[in-house]
């Protein structure tokens, strides 16, 4: 199986997107590499209707994690708890997207 396989986008909850860019705003504050294409995205679907490629939704999971551990130290937990969570949200979205179909088939 090739990743042209793959679906290019998804759309995500309008209330995932909208957590999600407070978080990514501050991963580009603190120079979280690959932040601002992410960022872009999230704050242009925000406003639409939340369909994203992959590939950026990936990106933005990748950073807000890396966020996460930055930080981990320096922010209350509840807070930290919370940005893993949005990350965690977005990294599930993609890989939903990336599982095959089940098929009513045996093997």
């Amino acid at each position: 199986m090739t990743s042209s396989s793959f679906q290019r986008t998804l759309t995500l909850p309008a209330t995932l997107c909208e957590q999600a860019v407070p978080y990514l705003e501050q991963a580009a504050r603190r120079t979280v590499d690959g932040a601002g294409v992410p960022l872009k995205a999230f704050r242009a679907a925000a406003e639409g209707d939340c369909t994203l490629p992959v590939s950026v939704v990936e990106q933005a999971a990748g950073c807000l994690l890396v966020l996460a551990t930055e930080t981990a130290q320096s922010v209350r937990p509840s807070v930290l708890r919370a940005t893993i969570g949005v990350a965690l949200c977005l990294r599930d979205a993609v890989e939903a997207v990336r599982r095959p179909a089940l098929t009513t088939r045996f093997w």
